[in-house]
């Protein structure tokens, strides 16, 4: 497996700028594009509300490259949108198809 290291993002807007985070996580797509250590780049949405983001690195320097990168200030630059702190969690791919 050339991508094992990953991040599952949990990020839950406020209500009335739901519609802004969904129009910055599109927005980030040339983002992920630009970062040479990030494999897959995901951004979804499971509720009027509940956003995620899934991304895939060949090693670990690339994973800790992108948590200091732009998307992630993005996120910070943008507190005002989200009910409350995103949950990054770092994973390791057991199995891809």
């Amino acid at each position: 497996m050339n991508t094992p290291y990953a991040f599952v993002a949990r990020i839950e807007a406020k209500p009335d700028k739901a519609e802004d985070l969904a129009a910055l996580l599109a927005g980030a797509l040339p983002l992920a594009e630009a970062e040479k250590g990030t494999v897959n780049w995901y951004a979804a949405r499971t509720s009027p509300t509940t956003f995620w983001i899934f991304d895939t690195f060949g090693t670990e320097d690339d994973r800790q490259a992108h948590a200091e990168g732009e998307i992630v200030a993005a996120l910070n630059a943008n507190a005002e949108l989200l009910a409350s702190p995103p949950e990054i969690l770092p994973a390791d791919l057991l199995a891809v198809k």
